[in-house]
């Protein structure tokens, strides 16, 4: 299974970037993909996550309203669109997907569940 990024950038404050990530390998369809970001000097954090089925979406309180995730399922590529940057999303952005079928718990599953990790593509915002 490959998860590739890409679509980071600079930007300044106010300003937008969509992320890609580009899936291919596995030997059935994904039930879900995670977004999580590691920032200078912190710990990785969850961003969001997208249930493939249902569509449904879960973000960090610190991005609701900002970040949206999408998918093309026929693709097999799934989107993080980022509106409203902050210097404080600076981070190398990774997306993420488990081998076995994560339930739908309302919220964004732990780090721990995901086994499949992309190279991650940098997000700075100045």
């Amino acid at each position: 299974v490959q998860l590739v990024e890409s679509g980071g950038g600079s930007v300044q404050t106010g300003g937008s970037l969509r992320l890609s990530c580009a899936v291919s390998g596995y030997t059935r369809s994904y039930n879900c993909m995670g977004w999580f970001r590691r920032a200078p000097g912190k710990e990785r954090e969850g961003v969001g996550v997208i249930y493939v089925k249902s569509g449904n979406t879960y973000y960090h309180n610190s991005v609701k309203d900002r970040f949206t995730i999408s998918q093309d399922v026929a693709k097999n590529t799934v989107y993080l669109q980022m509106t409203n940057l902050e210097p404080e999303d600076t981070a190398i952005h990774y997306c993420a997907a488990p081998r076995r079928i994560l339930e739908d718990m309302g919220w964004i599953p732990p780090q721990s569940l995901f086994d499949y990790w992309g190279q991650g593509t940098q997000v700075t915002v100045s």
